[in-house]
């Protein structure tokens, strides 16, 4: 008896491996093939397994991250090689001219795209998302920042104005948050900055701050 041909349907053609002389993957996809600690291509720009798990734990995490985190996520041995590894990563990233840079921000390490991409970037984004402030909130925002922790009737005596609405809206936003209660009468509460104003404003710690006396006064 005559077998009945099986139907097999059109033929996959499989993907080349091969990429043409004048491409290159990206820098996030050059990782040795192997897989191990050290990189298994000539490529200076090769990534180790180590090394691009770093780098992946950074194009996750939307927020800083500690050294001691890095490791963590990473399976590093410590901080110490964390932060040698974040080292390494911004060398590269500056070598290969990216559009990327890692920058020390509120206590850690974040992902960032360079601030000459700015004007391009900012088509993406919709209306919302900016961190909008008005004077009143900037300068209540700058007497937290450098006089905290303090009450809302310090605030408010720097000022020379009530601020309760203000203070409320820097609370919302994420800037602000109550630290404790003085111990006076009525113990008040006692506002201070929080990590996503150190965020916002690109610095690492609060020692960060500029200082009063470098401060342009305005006209």
């Amino acid at each position: 008896m005559r077998a009945t041909p099986r139907f097999l349907g059109p033929a996959v053609r499989r993907p080349s491996t091969q990429r043409p002389g004048n491409t290159r993957p990206p820098a996030v996809f050059r990782l040795g093939a192997r897989g191990g600690d050290e990189p298994a291509s000539a490529d200076p720009l090769a990534r180790d397994a180590k090394l691009a798990r770093v780098e992946a734990a950074f194009f996750l995490a939307d927020e800083p991250l500690a050294a001691r985190r890095v490791a963590e996520v990473a399976g590093l041995k410590d901080a110490a090689e964390a932060r040698k590894l974040v080292d390494r990563l911004r060398a590269l990233y500056d070598a290969d001219e990216t559009a990327f840079q890692i920058e020390e921000r509120a206590g850690g390490y974040q992902l960032l795209t360079r601030p000459v991409f700015h004007p391009w970037l900012l088509r993406l984004r919709r209306t919302g998302h900016d961190l909008r402030l008005t004077p009143a909130a900037l300068e209540t925002l700058a007497v937290i920042a450098y006089k905290q922790p303090l009450t809302r009737a310090e605030v408010e005596q720097v000022r020379g104005v009530a601020c309760v609405d203000v203070v409320r809206v820097l609370m919302e936003k994420g800037l602000v948050r109550i630290t404790g209660r003085h111990q006076s009468l009525g113990r008040p509460q006692l506002y201070g900055t929080t990590k996503k104003f150190l965020q916002s404003f690109g610095l690492n710690t609060l020692k960060d701050l500029p200082e009063v006396e470098t401060l342009n006064r305005p006209n």
